[in-house]
């Protein structure tokens, strides 16, 4: 679908044709509708950098309450169950993610790096010996949920199962409008098994991020359970998913651009910026959404209290404003970082740091051993959901140096 074959301007997440390359609608509305609304989902939109940075900022307007998600079933006053501090307003978001920081520290990220890199290669080297592998299936879609397991403590043994679980929170068939029962399911089953983690972590410490959340202290202040439980659910959801896309929405379009690959192999340094101009030029994250907790003006038109308000952060990182040539993918760019992919204000994305840490992990040790790849026409298949971005399939055939 181009921009050309909407008429009049459509934009609806949940019309999968659209996902093939949204870029030209993300164009349009920032255009012609720059406040747009779709009576039908009932919801607004706000499309360009400076509103959607904005937006991310004020967080008193545009509240958090309701959850981050178009999926009805996803929204609402008990959306923190699944989506931890991302679906609170302060205080109770500030509380929560001052009791979490206490566990998930920078410092107990950093100190994974020479563990993620011990999974990376344990599965890219038998990838790489074969030739020709999936991308996804072999690399990118198990490194992430391994290292969340590592550090939440799951054993090797289950990860595989909890993997499977994780693919099914997100995704989403042609026509469905709201959270699938198989999806439903598998976060049911996750949270028993997270549950018992917890139960057991109670009796036996160890050193784990479980362990670490039960202790975690501030001001005389304690997680419960629950929230507990909800951070791990969001660690799943957003740090396994959108860090698996990252990974394969940055070897996509380095195969799509062999000479931004080839500055890479020849400037190792430059994989730190091969992440983050993938992060503005394809987002993991497209969309989030807030509430409008009063009447707000934007454009001469009135967004009444209550909206739902959609954030489009695809959109917000092609924005020729704050963006010079943002269509042009440019490793090299000194723009990129005015990305918004990890959001802006109190809820900058708490994993940041760990998902920069293991995407450039994972992109220096597949540059330091592969000269050039290609990326086949045939096989390549997108993840249907609604507000993720990526390849659920993306084969790759590599020369190893």
């Amino acid at each position: 679908m181009t921009a050309a074959s909407l008429e009049p301007l459509l934009f609806d997440p949940y019309d999968y044709r659209m996902h093939e390359d949204p870029y030209p609608v993300y164009e349009r509305l920032r255009t012609e509708a720059p406040l747009y609304h779709n009576p039908g989902l009932d919801f607004w939109a706000l499309s360009r950098h400076a509103d959607v940075a904005a937006g991310f900022r004020d967080a008193e307007r545009l509240s958090s309450a309701n959850g981050v998600s178009l999926d009805p079933a996803a929204w609402g006053p008990h959306a923190h169950r699944t989506m931890s501090f991302l679906a609170m307003d302060d205080p109770r978001h500030v509380r929560l993610r001052k009791l979490v920081y206490q566990g998930f520290t920078p410092r107990r990220v950093t100190e994974m790096s020479d563990r993620i890199r011990q999974i990376t290669r344990q599965y890219l080297e038998p990838a790489l010996a074969r030739g020709e592998f999936d991308w996804i299936d072999d690399l990118a879609g198990q490194v992430p949920m391994d290292v969340i397991s590592e550090l939440l403590g799951v054993p090797e043994a289950d990860r595989a199962e909890l993997r499977r679980l994780a693919d099914l929170l997100l995704h989403r068939e042609e026509g469905v409008l709201d959270v699938p029962v198989p999806a439903m399911e598998a976060a049911l089953q996750l949270y028993r098994y997270y549950s018992e983690m917890i139960a057991d972590r109670r009796k036996h410490r160890t050193g784990d991020l479980t362990s670490a959340l039960l202790d975690a202290e501030a001001d005389g202040d304690h997680l419960t359970e629950d929230e507990i439980l909800g951070f791990m659910f969001l660690m799943v959801v957003a740090g396994n998913e959108t860090t698996t896309k990252l990974l394969g929405n940055a070897l996509y379009w380095a195969g799509r651009n062999p000479a931004q690959y080839a500055r890479v192999t020849a400037h190792p340094e430059l994989v730190d910026d091969w992440v983050e101009e993938t992060l503005r030029y394809d987002a993991s994250s497209q969309i989030l959404a807030r509430t409008a907790a009063i009447d707000l003006e934007y454009y001469g038109r009135t967004i009444p209290a209550g909206s739902k308000v959609l954030l489009l952060i695809g959109s917000a990182n092609r924005d020729a404003a704050a963006f010079t040539e943002p269509d042009r993918y440019d490793i090299e760019r000194p723009d990129k970082g005015g990305h918004i992919s990890f959001g802006k204000g109190v809820h900058f994305c708490l994993g940041a740091h760990l998902a920069r840490l293991e995407a450039g992990i994972v992109l220096r040790e597949f540059a330091d051993r592969v000269g050039r790849y290609e990326i086949p026409d045939t096989g390549i298949e997108r993840v249907h959901s609604v507000n993720v971005r990526g390849f659920a399939k993306l084969p790759v055939r590599v020369e190893v140096r």
